[in-house]
């Protein structure tokens, strides 16, 4: 319970100083809102979304419905699971904006490495639609895919310093400049450190 208002407080406090930053941004349409506004506020919805990750489900569907039985009462306002499916694509900036918001300290030791997100199986590239024309066909050291990578840099704390979704074509080499830019000391790719690990032990 603790953990759950700190996590929202902390979102919350973020939201207050960012809508007002992000709104001055944005391009208005001149075409009104369609439908009423969600009851269900951003930042309650980013609270969801990050407990859904720190969590052990597999599928956001069985865990949105995990929270509607058991946390009816910290959420009073929870909307349909369609809806909430609906919304999530509005709060990807906000998401994105906290993350490099609460991100680690450089410590200058470092870790790069990547991991593969799949769309679909190889068998269903040529009909897949999911993402068509931003999914890419790449290669990890398990094996082809298709669908994106994410990039990350963390500490020798295990927190995140810096992250990239890119294509599943893009290379981990050409991230590598990128991403560290503001980190100081010594950058490792994790591959070759467990590598030599094993080899040493």
């Amino acid at each position: 319970m603790d953990d759950l208002v700190a996590l929202y407080c902390s979102v919350d406090d973020f939201w207050k100083s960012f809508k007002q930053e992000w709104e001055t941004h944005l391009i208005e349409s001149g075409s009104p809102k369609r439908g009423p506004e969600p009851e269900l506020s951003i930042p309650e919805m980013m609270t969801i979304i990050i407990l859904f990750h720190q969590s052990n489900y597999r599928t956001f569907k069985h865990f949105y419905f995990h929270i509607c039985e058991y946390f009816k009462k910290h959420f009073p306002k929870l909307i349909s699971y369609s809806r909430f499916v609906c919304l999530m694509k509005t709060i990807f900036v906000p998401l994105f904006a906290y993350l490099l918001k609460i991100r680690g300290v450089v410590t200058g030791i470092a870790f790069i490495d990547s991991t593969s997100i799949a769309v679909c199986h190889n068998k269903r590239i040529r009909r897949n639609k999911v993402f068509r024309g931003f999914a890419k066909r790449g290669k990890t050291t398990v094996g082809w895919f298709h669908g994106f990578k994410l990039h990350l840099i963390i500490n020798d704390k295990g927190e995140i310093l810096a992250f990239q979704l890119t294509p599943g074509n893009v290379s981990d080499v050409s991230m590598a400049d990128t991403l560290s830019r503001e980190i100081f000391g010594k950058l490792f790719y994790v591959f070759y450190t467990l590598q030599y690990m094993l080899n040493k032990y």
